[in-house]
This record gives C-alpha cells, structure tokens and sequence, in this order.
C-alpha cells in the first residue's frame, strides 16, 4: 500500500492528535539547526571562541542521548500524553532562558535543559505517532520522518530570519513556538494507555543483547558524530551572514527532507535497506571529505549535498 494515499489509512488522514503532536514535533527538529546561521553572531556577542560555541550542540545532544535512556522508563508509568506535554514544558523554559544568557557557559547550560525536554518529547512522540497513526507503522514513520526534514529545513530559516536582528531572538522564537506546540498537545491529545508492562531502566542496554540492534546501535553512533559535525562546524567553515547561512542550511534541510520522505522509501524497496544504507554512508563521507579540503564554493555544495545522504540514512536507521 502507498502511504501516501489520501485514503483511508493514508498519510494525510490522520486524527488531530497525531496532527498536533507531528506539528510540536516539527518545531522539536526546528531547534535542532536553529542556532547553525547564528553560531558566528553568538560567538561575536558572548566574546566566544568557535570549540565554546560547538559546546551548543556538545551539551544538548550529550544529555538528549543520556536522557533517552530513560524516557521509556517515564513514560510507562505516566502515560505518553503527559511525558510529551513534560517535555515540551522543559523546552518552552530552557530556550526561553538561553535567549536571556549573559555567558557562553550560561547559554551552554540552558541548552543543555533544552535537551532533556527534547529527549523527552522527541523519543515518546515517534512512540505516540505510531501508536495513533491510521495507516500502520510505515505511515506512521514516515509521517516522523516528514517533520524531522520540515523542521530541519525551516529550523535554520527561522534562525537566519530572526538571527539577523539579535542572536537572542531565535531562542525566544522558539520558546513561543513550543508553547503553541504544549497547547496543540493539550487540548487534541488523549492520553493513551498504558503499556501492560512498565519500562525498567536496564530494558535499553538489554536490548543491545540483540545483535543486530547493537550493530545497528554502534553504526548510528559513528554516522551522527559525522551529521552533528557538518552541523556544529560547517557555519564557521561556511563563514556568512546569517542570512546567507540561513539559505545554505535551508537548502540542504530541503534535500534532508526529500530524501528521508520520498526518496528513501523507495531506494529501500527497490534494493534492500542494508544496501542503501551502506551506499548512503560511504557517499556521505566522501562528501565530507570533499568539504573539508575543497574551496569555499565546493563547502557550500557539499553542505546542501549532504542533506540528501543524511535524510536517507535518518529514514533507514530510524526504521
């Protein structure tokens, strides 16, 4: 069956609860690249050097990834609704402070509260959008994988619109937008039950007795260090204005969006996942290579390019 079928059980039949949280989700992803056109400017404004400025993304994915270790151990004893709306509080809070930061070791900090909402939300919503979704898990994760590559490409647009103005505004903006996002949660979404057996802490390195799942585990570690650092270094390689590194990462959110939606569903159809992954990962490291020693043009042609390799591996890891 096409997902994409208006149908019913199709992509775009949803109910509003699922609606509602793929839209908070969106702005989630959007705080992921907000700050790449304005890392030069918060360096500029806080008399920061670029390795404190990467401790941005350092301290936000750092406590995201440790805190997923024990979302499901929440959110099974109080239900996903609340586990999302917790989360989303956290992110409303914490990107409101970062916006008011004196220091580069203060906007550090509140990124790093910043990613404990968005473990929070982000792990539990993927689990809330297939448990809802009409249309099974396939719709469902493409549907995920539709507001990752949104927010991804509107995250640095948004960055760039209200960067330009003060490096502070984008953190406001965000705060404001999850905000909405809290309420959206709030009033469409039901509280699903709960699952017949509670989530211990142990449960996530129990999993990786499976073999496949720790190989899998060990991949995805080596291709995010690679993705977060095409994010974290590539505006101070790039060297532009924030409007112009707003474009830059505007585009390439476009092509992560594209691929990881339409283009990797079908690659995986047609030639297997393993495959296309495999192609995926070697292309993308290539890329990189090229970024790193070719000119200023080629860093912004392998910049945008690289989005295309990043949606596809998102999609296939994320599956």
């Amino acid at each position: 069956m096409d997902p994409f079928d208006a149908g019913a059980g199709g992509l775009l039949k949803q109910p509003k609860s699922v609606w509602a949280t793929a839209g908070a989700s969106v702005v989630a992803f959007m705080g992921i690249g907000l700050v790449d056109p304005i890392l030069p400017s918060i360096a500029q404004g806080l008399h920061a050097t670029a390795g404190q400025v990467s401790l941005l993304f350092t301290s936000y994915f750092l406590i995201t990834a440790v805190a997923m270790l024990v979302t499901g151990f929440i959110s099974s004893r109080i239900g996903g609704r609340k586990t999302l709306l917790l989360g989303l509080a956290f992110v409303v809070v914490f990107a409101g402070l970062a916006g008011t930061s004196g220091s580069v070791a203060e906007l550090v900090g509140f990124r790093a509260g910043w990613g404990l909402g968005n473990a929070l939300f982000v792990s539990t919503a993927l689990a809330v959008i297939v448990g809802a979704a009409a249309g099974g898990s396939a719709a469902a994760i493409l549907l995920y994988e539709s507001a990752l590559g949104l927010g991804m490409a509107c995250g640095p647009l948004l960055g760039a619109l209200l960067g330009d103005a003060s490096w502070r505004y984008p953190f406001f903006g965000t705060a404001f937008l999850m905000a909405v996002g809290f309420l959206c949660i709030a009033a469409f979404l039901k509280e699903q039950p709960k699952p017949a057996r509670r989530t211990s802490l142990l449960d996530p390195l129990k999993a990786l007795g499976h073999g496949g799942l720790a190989s899998a585990a060990v991949s995805a570690f080596f291709y995010n260090y690679t993705f977060f650092t095409v994010l974290a270094f590539t505006p101070f390689v790039l060297n532009m204005s924030p409007y112009r590194s707003g474009a830059v990462f505007f585009a390439w959110g476009v092509l992560l969006a594209v691929f990881s939606v339409i283009v990797a569903p079908r690659l995986q159809r047609r030639f297997g996942s393993l495959k296309v992954l495999g192609a995926s990962l070697v292309l993308l490291a290539a890329d990189v290579l090229v970024l790193g020693y070719g000119s200023h043009t080629t860093a912004v042609v392998c910049t945008i390019l690289s989005g295309a390799f990043i949606g596809v591996n998102n999609t296939v890891y994320t599956e």
